[in-house]
């Protein structure tokens, strides 16, 4: 890896009038930011569809795209939405993602985009969806849901969508990935790469599961034996009890990990790059009965290891692979990271927990690795400073040479020390940039309201000098 920098900011968070970001001239835009300010990387959030909670790390497909990305003026220009249809799906508020509005009002605008599609089409969908199959069954699986009223599909009586239906689902992977693709290829094209998000595990109602039940431990009843989850630890006495199917190892392990490798091949025709998530889940992972009430009850059991890391490697090849290896690590996991060559992360609020040996202090940084002031799950760098104790505090002005009592002097000072870092590639959370404050957080693990909503307005890029980053990019040796 070359010494670089980015931008993690999800499409979701980009401004527009439609509400939530989209695959339109809104990215470009942002593109064009990331380029003239010195950036490398644009780094987002899993592009599947969200959950119940508007998460994007439960889905109902680990490769199909959320069609609330798809850009409505983009199906205005191909006649498919009149002027008429757009400027009544235009939002009340820019600030967040109207979310409430959209699960009411936007898959009826974009099955009636669908209707009007004509023979031409259809016959680039019915391609698309030939070329790629994981696609064309996160479209028949989502048919059939709405067929059997949204229930999941082990209770399934129809087995057949309508031809309809099925037309619509497909029409919108297809719009999803046509459009996506042009982003990439114009971020591209303006020296800016894609860094995508692979989570580690799928939800069970899913059409990854109901497609490809082999690859998961399920009982005759296709339910899960055991589930996922994260053992107690200092935040949380009880763990955590995720309840996703676990991986039938043993059998991806017979198959040459096929389902692992589709996936990995699908996210790098869509992404430059992909972190995957809970990285430790592949060396150890925490096995719960699914009978269990909290995550107490489980133990943990041997992943694939480096078999799965060789089969990564071969679809991967040069590109970037970031390994989520943050949480409850051991040396086998700091072995199998480093047997994979991947690059570990680093996150600066984790500095000052420990003692000056803590792989999350600047000085510590290896070159082979990703270093972030936070990431999604994290507090902004602002709300963090604003909200730890003050001796920690004091440490942090301390360590970056902060100017005493000035919160938003501190977060640029803290900024300007990860770029000096050693770590090859440093990535800022687009609310680090603007300096904003905990009120802009994008989630907070262990609950469920208020998250994933938060939203840029196109003012507030503008307001961000991009000679300031370019010079900072510039001095130091990260253009």
């Amino acid at each position: 890896m070359k010494r670089a920098s980015g931008v993690l900011m999800h499409v979701s968070s980009l401004w527009g009038e439609y509400s939530i970001g989209s695959f339109g001239k809104e990215a470009k835009k942002f593109v064009d930011f990331l380029s003239d300010s010195g950036f490398t990387y644009w780094q987002v959030l899993p592009f599947c569809m969200a959950d119940e909670s508007n998460s994007p790390y439960k889905s109902f497909s680990a490769f199909g795209g959320n069609p609330f990305f798809i850009d409505l003026p983009t199906l205005h220009e191909k006649h498919l939405l009149t002027k008429e249809e757009l400027d009544a799906a235009k939002q009340k508020t820019p600030y967040v993602c109207e979310y409430d509005r959209l699960k009411e009002e936007r898959m009826r605008l974009l099955a009636l985009a669908a209707s009007r599609a004509d023979f031409r089409i259809e016959i680039k969908v019915a391609q698309f969806i030939k070329e790629h199959k994981a696609l064309g069954d996160a479209a028949r699986f989502l048919a059939l849901r709405d067929e059997n009223g949204d229930t999941p599909w082990q209770a399934w009586k129809s087995q057949e969508p309508s031809k309809e239906n099925l037309f619509f689902h497909e029409f919108l992977q297809y719009e999803f990935f046509t459009e996506w693709l042009e982003i990439k290829t114009y971020a591209n094209q303006r020296g800016i790469k894609i860094i995508g998000d692979v989570p580690i595990y799928v939800a069970l109602d899913s059409a990854d599961v109901w497609a490809s039940s082999e690859q998961f431990l399920l009982d005759g009843r296709k339910m899960p034996t055991s589930v996922a989850g994260v053992p107690p630890d200092y935040f949380c006495e009880d763990g955590q009890l995720w309840g996703n199917p676990l991986y039938n190892w043993k059998y991806m392990k017979s198959d040459n990990y096929s389902w692992w490798r589709e996936r990995i091949r699908h996210m790098l025709t869509l992404f430059d790059g992909v972190r995957i998530d809970h990285f430790r889940g592949l060396e150890s992972y925490w096995s719960v009965p699914a009978s269990a009430k909290t995550a107490k009850e489980g133990k943990w059991v041997k992943g694939p290891g480096r078999a799965l890391i060789n089969a990564i490697r071969e679809e991967a090849g040069d590109k970037l692979i970031i390994a989520e290896d943050l949480g409850d690590i051991t040396d086998e996991v700091v072995s199998l990271v480093n047997y994979s060559g991947f690059p570990g992360m680093r996150v600066f609020q984790f500095a000052f927990l420990g003692d000056r040996n803590t792989p999350h202090l600047p000085h510590n940084y290896p070159k082979n690795c990703v270093a972030y002031t936070g990431t999604h799950d994290n507090n902004t760098l602002l709300g963090h400073v604003w909200e730890i104790d003050g001796n920690q505090r004091d440490e942090v002005f301390d360590y970056c040479n902060c100017p005493p009592n000035d919160w938003s002097g501190a977060c640029e000072m803290i900024i300007k020390t990860m770029m000096a870092s050693h770590a090859d590639t440093v990535i800022f959370p687009i609310q680090d940039i603007f300096v904003y404050g905990a009120d802009t957080r994008m989630n907070t693990p262990g609950t469920v309201t208020n998250n994933w909503q938060y939203r840029i307005t196109e003012d507030q890029l503008r307001r961000v000098s991009c000679n300031k980053f370019k010079y900072l990019n510039t001095l130091y040796g990260r253009i």
